[in-house]
């Protein structure tokens, strides 16, 4: 990977918010991470010169951080919260920022639609390559600004990351999955659909079915396997929401992918608010019966990436990257297809 390149598109992205239109994420640095990441630098740049033009200045503060906790969820203080990030990773290593706060954003994972947990993992996954690098610093500070910013719990998922309620019977990833309920009326955005997860009767039984991680290693091994169910079942029901399911595979890798960068007792929370994300995203975007999978067709997990990044499509290129990792973890061809099917959709 170009480190020069990435860090130019990081200078570029910096002078803009992180969202658009009001608010739609700023998916610029997700993927040009992952443009960067699997071998596309010479496309990083061009990709950059169609994508800045919709993308907002970025956001000025109001006054600075004190009470973090009554501050935690208001888009009003984006500009702060980015200021506060950068302040913090200016005075401290970012391992320490990182492990401070990735418990405090855990609960409201699903800031952003998932985009704020999304982009940390590209920031740390950069980082790990160079962690002294001021534009990957700075990038790393927009994301946690982001996520705290827009921080929004799923309903139900306190209960989850305090363990599961005695006596309920616990499930793997795949029964947990096939077991996930769904909305009635899935029309509206992300935020109108979450809402209406406490009146589902089923939800938090659901919800708390996951069997929880008894050990670190029981947590990553629980994370790849979400990751990898969770990008078959793309197969299965993308046609129905296309872009916005991307996330139930995406939210979970960028969790997988921060991992080595906690302490391991932050592991199987970690685990349970990505099964909490995804179980959600599924639960309000998918419908209740999938459809057959798509023929595979027989490609390279390079050649997936590339017709990701001749698409163009921030969420084709999010998700190739994303189902790579999951083929390089557990040899499923069927992975290969995702991408593809995607940017068919999209």
């Amino acid at each position: 990977m170009s480190d020069g390149i990435l860090d130019e598109a990081y200078e570029r992205l910096h002078r803009t918010g992180p969202e658009y239109e009001g608010w739609l994420s700023n998916h610029g640095p997700m993927a040009v991470e992952a443009l960067a990441r699997h071998g596309h630098e010479r496309q990083v740049h061009r990709w950059l010169d169609d994508y800045l033009g919709r993308l907002d200045e970025l956001p000025r503060g109001l006054h600075p951080i004190d009470d973090w906790r009554a501050a935690l969820g208001d888009p009003k203080r984006a500009g702060d919260w980015l200021a506060y990030f950068d302040r913090q990773l200016r005075e401290h290593p970012w391992r320490d920022v990182l492990g401070t706060w990735w418990p405090r954003l855990l609960p409201g994972i699903a800031a952003g639609a998932t985009h704020g947990v999304i982009r940390v993992g590209h920031a740390v996954r950069a980082l790990e390559t160079d962690d002294a690098n001021p534009h990957r610093l700075t990038e790393l500070a927009q994301a946690l600004g982001y996520w705290a910013a827009r921080w929004q719990p799923i309903p139900g998922t306190d209960r989850v990351l305090d363990g599961p309620p005695a006596g309920r019977e616990q499930m793997d990833v795949d029964a947990a999955l096939a077991g996930l309920p769904r909305i009635d009326d899935q029309t509206g955005g992300v935020r109108d659909r979450l809402g209406q997860l406490p009146g589902v009767p089923r939800w938090e039984p659901a919800l708390a079915a996951l069997r929880p991680a008894r050990s670190p290693d029981e947590a990553k091994r629980g994370l790849t396997t979400l990751v990898h169910r969770a990008g078959l079942d793309y197969l299965r029901f993308g046609h129905a929401a296309p872009v916005m399911l991307v996330h139930a595979v995406t939210a979970p890798t960028a969790v997988l992918r921060t991992l080595p960068a906690l302490d391991r007792a932050l592991w199987a929370p970690s685990l349970a608010a990505a099964w909490a994300a995804t179980a959600a995203v599924t639960s309000v975007y998918a419908p209740a019966d999938g459809i057959a999978p798509p023929t595979v067709t027989a490609v390279t997990p390079a050649e997936v990436f590339a017709r990701a990044a001749r698409h163009g499509d921030e969420h084709v290129v999010k998700l190739a990257d994303a189902v790579l990792d999951a083929h390089a973890a557990t040899g499923d061809d069927r992975l290969l297809t995702a991408a593809g099917y995607a940017g068919q959709l999209i």
